[in-house]
């Protein structure tokens, strides 16, 4: 025996589908999906490539202050330029690209991510968040284990650059390059002999 629906049956089967699709959005939009809460995670650890911050002017601002920043620090060291050769060595490398890296996943990728996420660490002063100053605090703190006091708050200022491009793209991979860029003009300029004599 076959039954017939007709209209009727097929405007029930409508209303069911639909109904159901309606419950399974609301049940989703309660519960996150895996890909939203990886994509939530990087958000919040500034893994997400803002693709033309290179262009931006703040940003090429502050590269072009980096030769400031270099002749500030001077102050503090003698100068001892680099030699060519050291270029590619594994002190060199370390600090122009690995510290770099690994301080500002640590610094501005997981603490100041974690702090922007409460509603006193996006306050701002200055036109700076209150998680860069206090991640550029901690940073600076975090210096005096092996450097003096000096460099210490010398580091701060730079700190709050890496923190303020942190927070004006939402990602790490700008203050990760300016970061390895300062390090880099840095060390070429004045940390050679020293960098050498201590790897």
């Amino acid at each position: 025996m076959r039954l017939s629906f007709g209209r009727r049956g097929t405007s029930l089967q409508q209303t069911l589908r639909s109904d159901s699709t309606i419950a399974m959005q609301n049940a989703s939009s309660h519960v996150p999906s895996p890909s939203s809460h990886s994509a939530q995670v990087l958000a919040s650890l500034g893994l997400q490539y803002h693709r033309h911050f290179h262009r931006d002017s703040v940003f090429l601002l502050l590269v072009a202050l980096g030769p400031m920043v270099w002749l500030a620090m001077m102050g503090f060291s003698a100068f001892q330029p680099l030699p060519w050769h050291a270029l590619w060595s594994p002190a060199f490398l370390s600090v122009t690209l690995w510290q770099p890296l690994f301080e500002e996943l640590l610094f501005r990728g997981a603490m100041q991510g974690q702090v922007l996420q409460t509603r006193w660490g996006q306050k701002t002063w200055l036109g700076l968040s209150m998680a860069n100053l206090i991640v550029s605090l901690l940073f600076a703190l975090a210096h005096l284990v092996s450097h003096s006091i000096s460099w210490a708050l010398l580091v701060f200022a730079p700190s709050l650059c890496f923190g303020f491009v942190r927070d004006r793209f939402g990602s790490v991979y700008p203050s990760i390059t300016l970061h390895a860029f300062y390090n880099a003009g840095y060390f070429i300029l004045t940390g050679g002999i020293s960098l050498l004599n201590s790897r």
